[in-house]
């Protein structure tokens, strides 16, 4: 029918969570704490669409290689104007690629990523 959401793990629970709430402006909809698993479990939104959970485990393995590793690409954002957005994550402190064209349908894209080197691609809408 649809994804109902996509799971990070995070290496710095509060630095992620600063990032996905602050800098890619992500809502808080409800935050956990799981002692017998010394986790955090924050689920996000955009807008009023629960999209991400962002989990915090002790000690998680490093993410194998940027982007090509096995599993999880990079997690896509659909933006109205790719410019704006580049410019907006840049002011923030992002290390954004530069913009790009899709052969294929011909919209603009461009690849930053997370504090845990998770490629995040933000695309036109």
């Amino acid at each position: 029918m649809k994804i109902h959401h996509i799971a990070i793990i995070c290496s710095d629970y509060q630095v992620s969570k600063k990032f996905y709430t602050d800098v890619l402006g992500l809502n808080i909809i409800r935050e956990v704490y799981r002692e017998e698993r010394q986790s955090y479990k924050l689920d996000l939104a955009i807008g009023e669409h629960y999209v991400i959970e962002l989990f915090s485990f002790p000690n998680p393995p490093k993410r194998p290689s940027r982007p090509e590793s096995c599993g999880l690409r990079h997690l896509a954002f659909s933006v109205e104007n790719v410019n704006e957005k580049r410019e907006e994550l840049i002011k923030k402190g992002l290390n954004c690629e530069e913009i790009r064209i899709d052969e294929f349908t011909g919209k603009e894209f461009f690849f930053t990523q997370d504090p845990d080197d998770l490629p995040l691609e933000f695309y036109a809408h």
